[in-house]
């Protein structure tokens, strides 16, 4: 017998609502049985979709029912619930020892714990979503701005689902007249189709390769950007980092060399979440420790989507990318008229130009994820999944032999696939029987 564990279809809870002190708790339960669980705690089965107060009631062992807690109940058979299966969500009071009480009588009466991601995974088990839209879900959970929730719930929404299902949709018509010009050269199967199933080729290629050319935009709004602050000792990265953090994160001091480790905080700019990272005062040094430091902060210049090359003379850091950001500090002791190389002008003592500086730091932020034409890739699982679609579409364009072209389309098919989980066998099949008139 398999374990509950191991049944896709056990009844699972799990508490929906965040920890911590609150009014309510949602706890969620999906799985077979659960209108019967429900009915137990109940005394009956509520209204579907609708809100029903009720007594929570349960007996352990011998001894009576007893009350644990009055809820709101609402009951979604399935298959019309999120994860497709009969579910029920009952809205506890949030004191712990209700939560307890409620969890150990839902195990008594043959539910578990769900995993991580569990209800998630039925509901793409069963139907209800796809892998990407699944990914949209989980990132729209884990926004922190505005723009990152646009994002996630477009993608959860199913926009760029139906960009690939569409794309699987062209392609499976086309690999269909492929496969039809291979295996029944003898039908009376009009000149034009290989001409136009090769022009379609070039056209998804087109396509694909366009998508994948976005900067990387909805990938580094996803995950957020890196701001990298760097410069010689001491001349002001650690206070920018503060004064851009609006608290202290870093130590300042007139010595030398303080900062030997590079200091991560999260910002928002532009309405995008960004990492800012002081590092270790670029120079020469025989320190061990300062010279690591040193080393990782070259690494982070590396690693940047974005270098604030700071300075407090007239020379700039060397070595930095062309589009790093410059930031001449400290013009309350040296002011001049105009700073060298284009550099923006500030004063981290005295708050002189730090409007200036983050607006235009919030303004290269939108910049780096600004949305193109189409919805954007956000996850590295789909670059690679389309680049080999259009890797093996390009393949299939230069393949002269139909057996040979069929099989690279039918790779470029199986890598868009893999984005959705939502392309077989059998829809190929069907495409070929639907559209030409084989065994006539």
């Amino acid at each position: 017998m398999p374990s509950e564990r191991t049944q896709p279809d056990a009844p699972i809870f799990a508490l929906a609502s965040g920890a911590g002190r609150a009014a309510i708790a949602v706890m969620r339960l999906t799985g077979a049985g659960c209108g019967e669980i429900l009915r137990h705690l109940c005394g009956t089965l509520p209204t579907p979709r609708r809100a029903t107060l009720s007594g929570l009631r349960h007996a352990s062992g011998d001894a009576a029912p007893i009350l644990l807690d009055r809820a709101l109940v609402l009951w979604f058979p399935g298959p019309n619930s999120y994860t497709g299966e009969d579910s029920a969500e009952l809205h506890l009071h949030a004191g712990p020892a209700v939560i307890t009480a409620v969890a150990d009588a839902l195990v008594a009466l043959g539910a578990r714990p769900a995993e991580p991601g569990e209800f998630t995974r039925r509901a793409f088990m069963n139907g209800r979503l796809d892998l990407i839209e699944a990914e949209g879900i989980a990132d729209l959970i884990d926004a922190e701005t505005e723009a990152q929730r646009r994002q996630a719930l477009e993608q959860a929404d199913g926009t760029l689902s139906r960009l690939y299902d569409e794309w699987a949709t062209r392609l499976r018509t086309t690999l269909a007249h492929q496969e039809a010009l291979i295996d029944f050269p003898d039908e009376d199967l009009p000149p034009e189709i290989e001409q136009a199933l090769l022009n379609e080729l070039r056209a998804l290629t087109h396509e694909m390769r366009a998508h994948l050319d976005d900067g990387g935009r909805g990938e580094r709004l996803r995950r957020g950007l890196l701001f990298a602050i760097v410069g010689v000792p001491n001349v002001g990265k650690s206070s920018l980092l503060n004064a851009l953090a609006d608290r202290d994160v870093a130590i300042v001091s007139p010595r030398a060399g303080t900062t030997r480790d590079a200091i991560e905080v999260r910002v928002v700019l532009g309405d995008v979440p960004v990492t800012l990272i002081d590092t270790a005062g670029l120079r020469e040094t025989e320190d061990e420790i300062e010279a690591e430091g040193v080393r990782r902060a070259l690494f982070h210049v590396k690693q940047a989507d974005c270098v604030i090359g700071m300075f407090d003379g007239d020379t700039p850091p060397a070595d930095l990318p062309a589009n790093a950001i410059l930031v001449r500090n400290k013009i309350d002791l040296t002011p001049t008229t105009k700073s060298p190389h284009g550099a923006i002008a500030i004063s981290v003592h005295d708050g002189t130009g730090l409007a200036q500086l983050t607006e235009i730091l919030a303004n290269r932020a939108r910049a780096l994820t600004a949305a193109q034409a189409g919805p954007p890739l956000t996850r590295a699982r789909h670059r690679a999944a389309i680049e080999e679609s259009a890797s093996h579409l390009a393949a299939a364009l230069d393949m002269h032999w139909p057996e040979m072209r069929g099989e690279d389309m039918r790779l470029a098919m199986r890598a868009l696939g893999r984005l959705t989980g939502a392309v077989g066998v059998e829809d190929l099949l069907d495409t070929v029987f639907g559209q030409f008139c084989i065994g006539k």
